[in-house]
Parts: structure tokens; sequence; C-alpha cells
């Protein structure tokens, strides 16, 4: 068993012959045997180890039962990935895209496995003996995302991933459309938080790959240098828009020390621990290395804050249907509503 692999969850399970009878004449060997193990971490899509003839891959499948329209779309970050791979080294080289659902069930894909450290809960060993840890990871961190931010997306052809034109606005309905849909419990102040949302959408500046779910437990850091990213992982909300959009959401998850409502909610709160960049320095070194104006970042926080809260409220609302019997979905409610506390409070103050 590897460090970050287990044994499949109950329920979890691929049907391995008929896995085996499509990868035959795909992957060298297949017809030998498949070896399979599940990656715990992760909400919603499904991703495992294979081990055929002695080498790796990982499949990523969507969730099980239903799920909200256009998510999870494994066939989009397939195509996303093949796209944006040959430009941005760290996107995973992607190998087979299966969008028969007769074979396990739903859409997945095979790509090629990376090796390094994920941080969730608490520093690997081998990160924690590296000098001043914290300060190189969150560099190397935010330098990743201004490299990724750094494509021309005209020449090579990565503006067919989305239409910038008027994304901001189409950010706001589309995650205001998204709440009402998935909605369990009356919550006054998330139509303040849409109406504010509204009112106060600044210019959007030149537009850029957005990877749209940039956070430090979907990158993958070098097991043997603490600012090398090996890898970003999760692509399947990737598009083309404002970055500002794409900072705004990963300053949610990178713990504000002075909000205990994302760390009570759930959001991991390492970056707030010593050595770690803070919200000034991240912003700070992300404007001296891209040259953008951050003078409106207040309304991208709070746009991504609700975001937040929507997407958990989706797993919420599957979990209230009876759609997953997921335990770790139970408090969910509660997290959303401190979430949207939180964006409240922060339009207030930036209004």
């Amino acid at each position: 068993m590897h460090l970050d692999t287990g044994p499949v969850r109950p329920g979890e399970e691929l049907n391995l012959p008929s896995l085996a009878d499509w990868l035959r004449g795909r992957i060298a060997g297949a017809e030998r045997g498949i070896t399979l193990e599940q990656f715990p971490s992760g909400h919603s899509n499904l991703t495992y180890l294979l081990q055929i003839d002695g080498l790796e891959y990982v499949l990523r499948r969507g969730p099980l039962g239903p799920v909200a329209p256009k998510a999870h779309d494994m066939g989009r970050e397939f195509r996303v990935l093949q796209m944006v791979h040959p430009y941005f080294p760290e996107a995973p080289n992607v190998f087979h895209l299966c969008e028969d659902t007769a074979v396990l069930g739903s859409v997945f894909f095979l790509m090629e496995r990376r090796h390094g450290l994920i941080l969730r809960d608490e520093i690997p060993p081998q990160l924690a003996k590296m000098p001043n840890y914290a300060e190189r990871a969150s560099k190397g961190f935010v330098d990743c995302l201004i490299r990724l931010h750094a494509i021309d997306i005209s020449r090579t052809g990565l503006i067919v991933l989305g239409k910038p034109e008027g994304f901001l606005e189409r950010q706001v309905q589309g995650w205001a459309d998204r709440w009402k849909r998935a909605t369990t419990d009356d919550m006054p102040k998330i139509d303040r938080v849409i109406r504010w949302l509204i009112d106060h959408r600044p210019s959007s500046p030149a537009p850029t790959l957005v990877h749209n779910d940039y956070k430090l437990d979907n990158v993958m850091l070098s097991e043997d240098s603490a600012e090398r990213i090996e890898a970003v992982l999760d692509w399947e909300m990737a598009t083309v828009g404002d970055p500002l959009a794409d900072l705004g959401l990963t300053l949610c998850y990178w713990a504000l020390v002075e909000a205990p409502q994302l760390r009570a909610r759930g959001v991991p709160s390492l970056t707030s621990q010593p050595g770690w960049y803070t919200r000034d320095q991240f912003v700070q070194r992300y404007a001296e290395g891209t040259g953008r104006d951050l003078s409106q970042i207040g309304y991208y926080e709070v746009l991504g804050i609700f975001k937040l809260a929507v997407i958990l409220q989706q797993i919420y609302y599957r979990f209230r249907r009876g759609q997953t019997q997921d335990t770790r979905f139970q408090n969910f409610g509660d997290r959303v509503k401190g979430l949207v506390e939180l964006a409240d409070s922060l339009a207030g103050k930036s209004t």
C-alpha cells in the first residue's frame, strides 16, 4: 500500500473485469491484471491508483449518485488537461478518456501519476525538516499561479476553453442559480451577498487561463524542494476569464488569521501557522509578479467565499436528499452558514 492511497472505500468499488476489458489494447499489459487502490481525499470526484504491468496510472471518475448539471465533467477535465499540459507542465498529462458509461457507470479518464507532497491537515515530515519550508512553499505556490496566469491564451489557442466577455457577470449569475437549485434552509444573508456582488462588480483585467480551484491541497509539492510545484490537480472547472477571480478564491482557502469562521468551517488553517505568507504578503507577491491592479481584491474575495459556500451547499443538498450517505457531509449546513456570514461581513467592510 502506498502512503497516499488506501483500500477502496465500501460502495466506491470499480468493476475491474469491465475496466480491464476496456483497457485491453489501450494500456500495455492490462490483460495481465490491474491492482487498484484509492486516493482517500476529495468530497466528490473519485480518484484511484491503477498499477498495470509495473507502471502507475491515475483514474478519475465523477461522484456516485445524481449530481448538479455540468458539475464533475470528466470529459471536459480530460480535454482541458490535454490542451493545457503542453504549455503548463504542472498540469499532468492524460492518456485515455472513456465516455461510455456502461464500462464503469460514469465517464472516466486515465492520467499520469505524479509523485510529491500534498498538504492537507498536517505538514509531512519530509517538508517539516526543510529550512524555511513555510515561506518557500508560499513563494512557490504564488509563483505557480503567476505562471499559470502568464500563459498567452491567444497564441496557445487556450482561449477556446471559455468566453472571457462577460465572465464576471456570468460567474455571479451562475453561482446564484446553483445556490437556488441547492437551497435547503432559508438564509436571507445570501440574498444580500448576491445583490452586493451584482451592484459592485469591477471591470476585469485582460483575461487569462483560470484554474477556478487553486488551493494548497490541489497542488503537489516536490519531496526535495519546498518551493517546487510538481503538479497542479483538479482542472474540471478551469476556464478563461478574470484572473483575479482565481486569486480571490485562492485567498479564501489561504487561511485568514482574522477569519475564525473559515477555520471553524473546515477550511484547513495550515497557512495561518508561523512562517507562511500572510494574506498581504501573498497579494503583494502576486501584484509584483503580474503588474495587475489589486485595489478591488476585496470584491473577488467575497465572490470566492460565496462560491465556496455554494459548492459545500451542493454537497449538503445531496446529503440531505439521501443521494449520498457519506457522514463527512452532515455538518456542511453549519459550514455554509458560517461562510455566508463571513461573505456578508466582508461585503459590508468593502462597500
